[in-house]
């Protein structure tokens, strides 16, 4: 947000960031409005998932789709309907995807992944959580054990 003095913007010095080498001088430019939008902004991580003899990529949600699963638990917990049981196997299936980025489940496959093992589930899911930045704190919010409602926040802000 741009500061305003007396109805006209003032431009206000952006502050230092502490780079790698822990000095205060900034290693990036500062972005303008399409440079962000049309920044390559995918992360994709690739898993080794023993238990399945191989591995898979996970990626990061875009704004809307993190929104997207954070309202879809928040609306299903005001209605008591929120099943915990498959909240780790659908943020696998939204985050599995091949090298390119494309996903390699649907919804469609919920059921089937819940049926496999939980320790290799787990392992996808952790990556997957820390591709998204996504805290245990955030996991506990979705599943309603704070004081705090994840469709009061929609994380892409």
């Amino acid at each position: 947000m741009v500061p305003e003095l007396n109805g006209k913007c003032v431009q206000v010095a952006a502050p230092a960031v502490a780079d790698s080498d822990g000095d205060d001088e900034r290693d990036y430019p500062v972005l303008t409005r399409e440079s962000i939008l049309s920044a390559p902004d995918v992360d994709i991580e690739y898993v080794q998932v023993p238990e399945w003899k191989g591995g898979l990529y996970v990626r990061n949600l875009s704004g809307t789709q993190r929104d997207a699963f954070e309202n879809a638990c928040a609306k299903a917990r005001r209605g008591g309907a929120l099943d915990v049981r498959g909240l780790m196997t659908r943020y696998v299936v939204l985050t599995a995807c091949d090298a390119d980025g494309t996903a390699v489940f649907t919804d469609a496959d919920v059921d089937a992944l819940n049926a496999k093992s939980a320790r290799a589930l787990s392992r996808v899911f952790d990556a997957a959580q820390r591709v998204n930045a996504m805290t245990d704190e955030d996991v506990e919010n979705l599943l309603g054990n704070s004081g705090s409602d994840p469709s009061d926040d929609s994380g892409s802000s």
